[in-house]
């Protein structure tokens, strides 16, 4: 009776170990999940008074949830530059959105190629280049739209070619990813699946399957959606970003998209004529028009991480049902933050916590302890570090992050950062914020608004919505020379020169480069099916 027992109880054991046996067999497969403009308020985990996200969710009780990850640069291709590198935008060349980036640089996961992975990018790529370091990319053309989207991908003797879609992008990008999980790639070979979503960029286009949803819902404003901007800088009242003068007809859905299919505008005006009809006739003014705004973008917004939310549950449910879990990781975050009617904005680019902030969740079993929250100041500067230490290759010395592996284990390094430092370039542009850098420890924030010769100082514990400015007073003196100081020297460390590269100044695109990217509206015939 004693053998089998012993037999039983070894059996349990090694069971309850197993995660930790198998994902030490080799260096780990990594799914990294990334959206665009995603905001921590948007995601239940961090915040669930706007929405429930159970699959994202699903990451942080079965992982780490870290609670201050900043961003370098709140915009679209610059942070995705960031990723690619792990270096900030000054460094790697690609500051503003009206750029390309020099593909021909070193990037993770050129290393992870040579370091044998199987690697793929597929959705949303925004770098107006063609991926170099993998072996199988589908993207997006330019920001690409939510129906319907033509895509890049690798043809006949190497060369890209565009392919027109049926169907809403998050399910195709979803689809595709799957297919490659389970296909073309050499699964003798550990993998790095980039799965990059538009969602919920603006302007924030629901799946039909969720165009009802949230309909009898009231979502909850934000404290700060009546912002005067007073006691602050006043670059913060000359922005273009306000959801009470600055949504146009296309994002509030008086009009419809003009690339749906037939079936898809039928579907489309049965959801949200009837409201517009009412909307027009009430003929609503002052904040009662703004509050009728805020909900319908609101809603939109939720809508579109929704679909997200149900295509992270499929990966991860793929992940499970073919023994790819437990030597897995799997990493969700996005490009920037976001403001959800905070400061009566949307957008993102400012310094701010809510669009300097994104979510960052990661599983990894039988190493990161499940619902484990963390604190510390990490960064999109750490992803391409993070990776290549997963995969056990060198970390170049040139990169400027580090790698996230001792946290997810529990040990932060004792030198880890506690300061970090930020910088926007893209002034004269899109929404009109200024050109800024800054600093934050985390409990107090220095921003300068160089072009401006303004600058802000916010005591984050006291006024973590940070509506009044301490710059220039008494009490506030000390502080204010300890963050220049410290602003200094993270200027000096990261290489920053005197003044701005000629280069980071915003450049008009062509016509014909222009063409189709950042809007909607598709071609005038429909497309065919892929």
């Amino acid at each position: 009776m004693r053998f089998p027992f012993f037999f039983s109880a070894v059996l349990l054991l090694l069971g309850a170990m197993s995660p930790m046996i198998r994902a030490a067999d080799g260096p780990p497969n990594i799914v990294f999940i990334f959206t665009d403009d995603h905001c921590q308020q948007a995601l239940s985990a961090y915040d669930p008074s706007r929405i429930s996200t159970p699959q994202m969710d699903r990451i942080a009780h079965e992982g780490m949830r870290f609670d201050r990850c900043y961003v370098t640069n709140a915009l679209c291709g610059p942070s995705r530059a960031v990723i690619q590198t792990g270096k900030y935008s000054h460094i790697n060349g690609f500051m503003t959105n009206s750029q390309r980036f020099n593909n021909d640089q070193q990037t993770f996961p050129k290393l992870l190629q040579q370091a044998g992975y199987q690697t793929a990018v597929i959705g949303k790529w925004h770098l107006e280049c063609t991926p170099q370091g993998y072996h199988y990319y589908d993207i997006l053309v330019g920001q690409g739209p939510y129906y319907n989207p033509p895509m890049i991908t690798e043809g006949p003797e190497g060369k890209p070619v565009t392919r027109p879609h049926v169907g809403y992008t998050t399910e195709i990008i979803t689809e595709k990813a799957l297919k490659w999980l389970d296909g073309p790639r050499d699964k003798t070979k550990p993998f790095l699946l980039m799965f990059q979503h538009k969602a919920p960029h603006r302007n924030w286009q629901p799946s039909p399957k969720y165009l009802d949803w949230l309909d009898d819902v009231t979502i909850p404003e934000p404290p700060t959606l009546f912002d005067t901007y007073e006691g602050r800088a006043a670059v913060a009242a000359q922005q273009k970003m306000q959801v009470d003068r600055d949504l146009t007809e296309a994002d509030l859905k008086l009009v419809a998209p003009g690339n749906l299919t037939p079936e898809q505008r039928a579907t489309w005006d049965a959801a949200y004529e009837s409201e517009n009809i009412a909307f027009r006739k009430a003929n609503l003014q002052g904040k009662e028009l703004v509050r009728w705004k805020y909900q319908r973008y609101a809603k939109d917004y939720l809508r579109c991480v929704k679909s997200v939310d149900d295509a992270v549950g499929q990966v991860l449910d793929y992940l499970d049902q073919n023994g790819l879990a437990d030597n897995t990781i799997v990493i969700y975050s996005t490009d920037n933050g976001w403001y959800l009617g905070e400061h009566g904005w949307f957008d993102k680019r400012w310094m701010y916590e809510e669009s300097l902030k994104v979510p960052l969740l990661v599983r990894w079993p039988g190493h990161i302890r499940p619902g484990s929250v963390n604190g510390d100041i990490v960064s999109n500067l750490d992803f391409a570090e993070t990776f290549l230490d997963l995969a056990g290759v060198p970390v170049p010395s040139d990169m400027q992050g580090r790698s996230l592996v001792p946290i997810f284990h529990g040990n932060t390094p004792a030198d880890w950062r506690k300061s970090f430092y930020y910088h926007y370039y893209e002034f004269p542009g899109a929404h009109s914020v200024a050109r800024h850098y800054g600093v934050t420890n985390g409990q107090a924030k220095l921003i300068h608004y160089y072009d401006a010769h303004e600058w802000e100082l916010f005591d984050l514990k006291q006024d973590p919505q940070e509506m009044k400015s301490l710059y220039g007073q008494p009490e506030a003196a000390g502080l204010t020379q300890e963050l220049k100081a410290e602003l200094e020297r993270l200027r000096a460390q990261y290489q920053l020169p005197a003044e701005d590269p000629a280069s980071s100044r915003p450049q008009p695109r062509s016509p014909a480069k222009n063409k189709g990217k950042g809007r909607e509206a598709g071609p005038k015939s429909q497309p065919k099916a892929a």
